[in-house]
């Protein structure tokens, strides 16, 4: 079967990266245990706690909505709230799976700029009521790097961490692009996440190479009692655990995980540094992981569309453009090349 061209409408068209591919391979050789008791599901787990430098609870799920939503119920009872950003996934496109799996933990929204909470906006959330007749404020979500593409910076991490110690806030990281984030700010993962104040973490593999895959980690470890529990009663613990397990080894263990990023986060350089100042196309947010959002008219969008070109408009009404792993470089300049002319039109 012949492939299609290659479309920047989501990293998630793309398809599984040699490493994680190779690792799968081998796993499927003879038999192991089930339900996580494989080698391959340790040796994973020992990947992440090397990789973040501590000694990490660690859970495997299928996909980001099931992450989120059950690390989140781990950190609330149904009388408590989260609170996030008004342009974060887990309010605008998990269906209510967070409120589902927590049995109605409410999310309290702060209107952001371009995905990204603030100490003050969390700040005003958590304190406005204190009444017995409003969801107690229980935890803060920021999703790094935002829906947008925008990643938060240590310093940024850190005033989050500090205003929900004083609230008595947890703090939960989306990080369903986690990789792209820290290919941007060339830190240690530890940094950006325990050494920050953060408590929870979900990596996302899907959008990094793998066929599907979600781990999650538990910073402060008593946060993570029974969720095991949590994942089988959600349908997330896999009885052949160690196909989604194996392809975190083989990402981890190479450095695929920040490459493959690295790759996603230049080719978006690549288009932005190409279409900048064109007449009448605006790039509506900073490239600073693997996303360039471009605002056209109408006219433009279908002139593109007419051309072959596959995109998403959800999010502030632009064109989205998201790089993966396996971004070809030419293919990343033919798109550019489209818009100019378009443009110049």
């Amino acid at each position: 079967m012949t492939s299609e061209p290659q479309q920047f409408a989501s990293d998630n068209y793309s398809g599984i990266c040699p490493e994680a591919w190779a690792a799968m391979a081998e796993a499927n050789h003879g038999h192991a245990p089930a339900y996580g008791d494989d080698l391959w599901t340790a040796r994973a787990s020992d990947a992440f706690r090397a990789l973040f430098e501590t000694n990490c609870e660690v859970f495997f799920a299928f996909n980001g909505t099931a992450a989120n939503s059950l690390a989140l119920a781990s950190l609330c009872q149904s009388y408590h709230s989260v609170i996030c950003s008004d342009a974060a996934h887990v309010e605008t496109d998990e269906c209510g799976a967070p409120e589902f799996f927590s049995n109605g933990s409410k999310l309290l929204v702060a209107p952001s700029a371009g995905g990204k909470l603030t100490p003050e906006a969390i700040r005003a959330i958590a304190t406005a009521r204190s009444d017995i007749h409003f969801p107690k404020p229980r935890v803060v979500t920021v999703t790094q790097p935002t829906e947008t593409g925008q990643v938060y910076s240590l310093d940024e991490l850190r005033a989050i961490s500090a205003v929900c110690r004083e609230l008595g806030l947890s703090l939960h990281m989306d990080g369903a692009r986690f990789a792209n984030a820290c290919a941007n700010l060339h830190c240690s993962s530890a940094d950006m996440t325990w050494r920050a104040g953060v408590d929870v973490l979900c990596f996302g593999g899907t959008k990094n190479g793998m066929a599907a895959g979600e781990a999650i980690l538990f910073f402060n470890r008593k946060l993570a009692e029974d969720f095991d529990y949590r994942c089988k009663q959600a349908g997330q613990l896999a009885s052949k655990m160690r196909f989604l397990s194996a392809p975190w080894v083989g990402m981890l263990e190479t450095g695929a995980w920040l490459r493959n990023a690295e790759h996603g986060n230049a080719c978006a350089r690549r288009l932005q540094e190409q279409i900048a100042g064109l007449p009448g196309l605006e790039i509506m947010f900073p490239v600073q992981a693997n996303a360039v959002f471009v605002r056209m008219v109408d006219e433009r969008m279908a002139a593109l569309r007419d051309r072959g070109w596959r995109f998403y408009t959800f999010i502030g009404g632009g064109a989205r453009f998201m790089f993966a792993w396996d971004a070809e470089p030419q293919r990343v300049d033919q798109l550019a090349a489209d818009l100019r002319e378009i443009a110049s039109a």
